[in-house]
């Protein structure tokens, strides 16, 4: 579902460029995908567990680096990267000005004019029965203009279909004084 529907309608046409991030790959779904997608692929992984089994996962993938670290402080540079993607993981973020904080550090170290390209799931009642013991802070699409306007972006489109929601938008460039 992930390759096939999931992806496709998120990203669209967009073109995420050479260098890429992902933030939050969880067990590499989206990982896969993406890492033949691009040319050079940095997942950063919160949780320890995970982050090592895609290091052993990507070993032999010398075009794909993966990071154990908290994602709302990143050890790069402003502008490092061509593109951004996060995929079925912000409702695993809490609390919202986390999410906020995590967004506007992926724009921090976008490139000016990069693409970031997100999706994850609609709030629901079976959803939130799965995530029983665990973090669940779904986003409600309608709030992402405004809170991805806040953490940088611009040109910000947001589409829902049954499943979930993406959003595809672009880091705003600074004018020259």
């Amino acid at each position: 579902m992930i390759r096939d529907v999931i992806l496709p309608w998120a990203i669209g046409d967009e073109q995420l460029g050479d260098d890429v991030l992902e933030v939050g790959p969880g067990y590499g779904a989206t990982t896969d995908v993406l890492s033949n997608a691009v040319t050079q692929l940095t997942a950063v992984e919160i949780d320890a567990e995970l982050a090592s089994m895609l290091m052993d996962r990507f070993a032999d993938a010398p075009s794909v680096h993966i990071v154990n670290a908290d994602a709302t402080s990143l050890d790069y540079p402003d502008g490092r990267f061509t593109g951004a993607a996060c995929f079925t993981m912000l409702h695993h973020v809490e609390p919202a000005h986390r999410q906020d904080r995590l967004l506007a550090e992926i724009a921090r170290v976008l490139r000016p004019g990069a693409v970031l390209v997100a999706g994850d799931s609609l709030a629901s009642e079976p959803l939130a029965q799965m995530h029983d013991g665990d973090t669940y802070n779904p986003i409600d699409p309608g709030t992402l203009p405004a809170r991805l306007a806040a953490a940088g972006f611009t040109d910000i489109e947001v589409r829902t279909n049954d499943f979930g929601w993406s959003a595809v938008a672009r880091k705003g460039c600074r004018s020259m004084p």
